[in-house]
């Protein structure tokens, strides 16, 4: 990829799973980065361990004034904001049937709520100073349902559309935004599925490649979005799934 060296990048979610490692690629690639999430421990061990190129800032994507002071944060530190990357999220699962409102409001707050008021305070930095490149961690579930899965489903099916609206609306300010769409990927918070032997088989029956994903295979991908090299991608679904997308989906239903 083109260097990236000597740019500033914000991570929503980047004190574990792919935002973690998407944190570890921008270091990597000489990058500042300031990072936002709720486990301030971890976030003050990433600081320790990368001072002066890392700020960490515990942040609930779900509260505007929270995104507010993560942009400002990291331009006041760092003296600008090239690439965010919004990856934050989460799930409370249940049946149509039976999903309590409460659960359904975390899950779509959290994966899409947080998303719209991410790319709107990054945009308007953005658009006043040049522009720069987002890039949204939507799902395979945005196109493929999910048993139980309803409210987590329907959020990243919106991040998608978000992504795209987004992209319409920015491209004239010189910001690009784009989605990735990973399937399965070994992440704490996909390992109450695949520990379970007989649901990770279930799993593995689809996916061509016979394997989830590692949080590494996604930071690639989200970096080369960002990148000159995809200077005329612009409002994008990547889907990084293994070929999952081309088989189908596993019938959890019986495992619950």
């Amino acid at each position: 990829m083109t260097n990236l060296s000597g740019k500033v990048a914000l991570v929503t979610g980047g004190a574990s799973g792919i935002g973690y490692s998407i944190v570890q690629s921008l270091l990597k690639a000489n990058i500042k980065v300031a990072v936002a999430d709720l486990n301030s421990e971890k976030l003050r061990d990433m600081e320790e361990a990368h001072k002066g190129n890392l700020i960490g800032c515990v942040t609930n994507v779900t509260k505007e004034a929270d995104i507010e002071n993560l942009v400002n944060k990291t331009v006041e530190t760092f003296g600008g904001l090239d690439y965010a990357f919004n990856v934050a999220g989460a799930s409370k699962a249940g049946a149509i049937i039976d999903q309590s409102v409460e659960d359904w409001d975390f899950t779509v707050d959290l994966c899409l709520k947080g998303v719209f008021l991410s790319v709107k305070h990054e945009a308007r930095y953005m658009k006043d100073h040049g522009g720069g490149a987002i890039v949204n961690i939507a799902s395979l579930n945005a196109h493929v349902p999910m048993f139980y899965g309803a409210a987590y489903s329907s959020a990243k099916a919106g991040v998608e559309m978000l992504t795209k609206n987004a992209a319409l609306e920015l491209a004239q300010n010189n910001i690009r935004v784009n989605a990735i769409l990973p399937g399965l990927v070994a992440t704490p918070l996909t390992s109450g599925l695949t520990n379970v032997e007989a649901i990770n088989e279930a799993y593995m029956e689809r996916i061509p490649m016979r394997r989830a994903g590692d949080p590494d295979e996604m930071a690639g991908p989200a970096l080369f979005l960002v990148s000159d090299d995809a200077s005329y991608v612009n409002g994008a679904s990547l889907i990084v799934d293994g070929a999952w997308a081309v088989s189908g989906y596993p019938d959890l239903s019986k495992f619950m």
